[in-house]
């Protein structure tokens, strides 16, 4: 018992003070939010980004006379940005990807560096005590081993009142991951319906949000969206712990 406490009294505090404090370092390799500058694009002539991205990702708008990447389907390969000869797309370390509206998942140039993720029912009702039932729906375990991960003591979701529980009839929603495939859909629903009302959904990666790399293959729905109502998008391939940990507190209006 003595080793044990000299050993927790040299260890001091694991637990990261985010969102006290400021975030957990991100690795050198993290890729964040997508940047479209306003310079020059030279989409009449050369669309090299929309050929080159292997999920469908972006589309040239004649509006804005440039590129819109829709982080719902984008999985942050960066092909993109190396394909674009005038340097307009580029990848930042902004981990803020979470977003309520599915409009917001859109990014061009001029748009803020991220969106409201904010609720009005999980911030009136679950903000300091949210349980979700998790439904792995045919994903490859990247993005549920980001989920998981959260409830270690250096997140510790826990400490703001967020458990992951084993049954839905426990839940206050449900966070999907996988792109839903045809033989998850019906289990997904039955899930869904075993929560208690009011309820919400949260999709993350790109899977649970358009099916991902697997978008329009016919063994899967391309994501929850067209199944459930999706209350939180939080894009990624998969997202970073802290791009979850970070969507969730601004979900339930922890932090702005």
């Amino acid at each position: 018992m003595i080793n044990i406490i000299k050993t927790r009294i040299q260890q001091k505090y694991r637990t990261f003070v985010y969102p006290d404090g400021p975030p957990p370092e991100l690795p050198p390799r993290f890729v964040g939010r997508p940047v479209v500058s306003k310079a020059q694009c030279l989409h009449e002539e050369c669309g090299k980004c929309v050929s080159i991205c292997p999920v469908q990702a972006i589309y040239l708008s004649p509006e804005t006379k440039g590129p819109i990447i829709d982080t719902g389907k984008c999985i942050f390969c960066r092909q993109c940005e190396g394909a674009c000869v005038n340097g307009v797309i580029q990848f930042s370390r902004n981990y803020q990807l979470a977003v309520s509206e599915p409009e917001n998942l859109l990014v061009k140039a001029g748009v803020p560096d991220h969106c409201d993720a904010r609720n009005k029912v999980a911030e009136k009702l679950f903000k300091k005590s949210l349980k979700l039932r998790q439904v792995s729906a045919g994903g490859c375990n990247a993005c549920e081993a980001d989920t998981i991960v959260l409830g270690t003591l250096a997140w510790d979701l826990g400490r703001f009142g967020m458990q992951f529980v084993a049954s839905p009839r426990h839940a206050d929603g449900i966070l999907i991951t996988g792109p839903v495939t045809r033989n998850m859909h019906e289990a997904l629903l039955k899930t869904y319906r075993a929560v208690p009302e009011p309820k919400i959904v949260i999709a993350v990666g790109s899977c649970a949000i358009s099916g991902g790399p697997f978008y329009d293959h016919p063994e899967q729905n391309n994501g929850a969206g067209g199944i459930v109502p999706v209350d939180l998008f939080i894009p990624g391939c998969p997202p970073h712990p802290l791009t979850i940990f970070d969507g969730l507190l601004r979900f339930t209006g922890r932090i702005k």
